[in-house]
């Protein structure tokens, strides 16, 4: 066959892709950079290919779509890190534009991430329901606070991966989102609609495929996540009056977003109709504020929850050896990082496959436990061997968890 060359664009830092035989079909690709990776269910083709800077996905689109969702994701990751990271766009300039093979996106692929199929449990998802309602709640707010209208959620459309004591979702497929300044009700409700319809036909497809009656399946999980999403939205976006000399809940206000994971952008105080009282809003901004507070600390990549667990760690570190100064915090995080953070983790990988970060939450949630059984501290040696006799658990799943009315 004839080599051809597509035109390709490449964001710096990635591999060039020149490599690969873009003459063909990606499906009918086997070429030794070629690797299988855990995945949804996909309705074009999509293959991974291992290069030294990562492991990437490539799925091809018609011409038109293909632009559509590779702009798309650019503009996106400005807003929110709950996307696909994209890397490329390919054209094969010499077929059919409407070809389904005419065109190709590239993203960086998930680390440590899995399908959702990973997490079902009989007829649905047993002890890990709570999270996974959490989990796309939680991913269509952000991306609804970034103005983008999904209009395709679905389980499939979307990879997760463990985050501390919870479950992290990422959008991986936008060819059929649109970026606006500001969404409005109406159009959240759709993009809600079109969730719980295609949820709804995920639930009864597991059903189908393990032999149990549509109405023991789990068709109600879409309304349970409407609900988590309308109550974190109403979180984010209510408004409240407060007197001028009350500029405490101003803190209040903030601290309650942070702990969230929030981060706020700005506050707005409009006065009202009585001179004494004051509107007050928020400009929130993406679901990293713990995770950005860690990196800035200590150059230590997590997800949300990971870095609220570890900074936890952080902070008691620095209590118990009194590092409370700015200084004495600064020599003590060093000390944190080098002592503890990074001797455990390297350990963490020697022993398991996945993330060692994950890892780290896994052990401080062992530690944690064992003292509680103990009633006093213990050491991180003591812990780590122990926790490693006891098979590395991790974060055990509250199943007493009480499902929102």
């Amino acid at each position: 066959m004839e080599m051809a060359t597509p035109h390709l664009q490449i964001r710096p830092g990635n591999p060039d892709f020149l490599d690969l035989p873009w003459e063909r079909p990606i499906s009918d690709w086997a070429h030794e950079r070629l690797v299988e990776m855990p995945t949804g269910i996909h309705r074009h083709p999509v293959v991974f290919v291992a290069y030294d800077e990562g492991v990437f996905v490539i799925k091809e689109l018609p011409r038109r779509v293909a632009h559509g969702e590779y702009h798309l994701l650019r503009a996106l990751e400005d807003r929110t890190s709950r996307s696909a990271e994209p890397v490329g766009l390919v054209e094969r300039v010499w077929m059919d534009r409407h070809d389904e093979q005419s065109a190709a996106v590239i993203t960086r692929y998930v680390d440590h991430s899995f399908p959702y199929r990973h997490l079902v449990s009989g007829p649905g998802f047993g002890s890990r329901r709570a999270q996974l309602l959490d989990a796309v709640a939680g991913l269509l707010v952000e991306l609804h606070l970034a103005g983008c209208f999904w209009g395709d959620c679905s389980l499939s459309n979307v990879l997760y991966r463990y985050d501390a004591e919870t479950i992290e979702a990422v959008m991986i497929d936008g060819e059929t989102s649109r970026l606006r300044e500001k969404l409005s009700a109406g159009q959240r409700d759709e993009d809600l609609e079109i969730m719980k319809m295609n949820l709804a036909g995920e639930m009864a497809d597991i059903a189908a495929q393990i032999g149990v009656e549509l109405d023991d399946a789990d068709l109600s999980l879409g309304d349970d996540v409407e609900a988590r999403y309308r109550s974190l939205w109403t979180e984010l976006n209510q408004e409240l009056v407060i007197s001028r000399d009350e500029s405490y809940q101003i803190r209040e206000r903030v601290a309650r977003l942070n702990d969230l994971g929030f981060s706020v952008d700005d506050v707005y105080l409009d006065p009202t109709d009585s001179g004494n009282l004051v509107r007050l809003n928020v400009s929130v901004a993406g679901r990293t504020f713990h995770s950005e507070r860690l990196r800035q600390l200590t150059g230590v990549e997590a997800s949300e929850n990971q870095a609220r667990v570890v900074l936890t760690d952080l902070n008691y570190f620095l209590a118990k050896h009194g590092s409370m100064t700015p200084s004495g915090k600064s020599v003590g995080t060093f000390k944190w990082l080098t002592t503890s953070f990074e001797p455990i983790v390297k350990r963490i990988a020697e022993l398991r496959a996945g993330d060692p970060v994950q890892g780290y939450c896994d052990f401080l949630n062992h530690r944690f436990r064992l003292a509680r059984r103990r009633s006093q501290d213990v050491p991180n040696e003591e812990a780590l061997e122990d926790w490693i006799d006891s098979g590395l658990p991790g974060f055990e799943v509250n199943l007493l968890a009480v499902e929102p009315a």
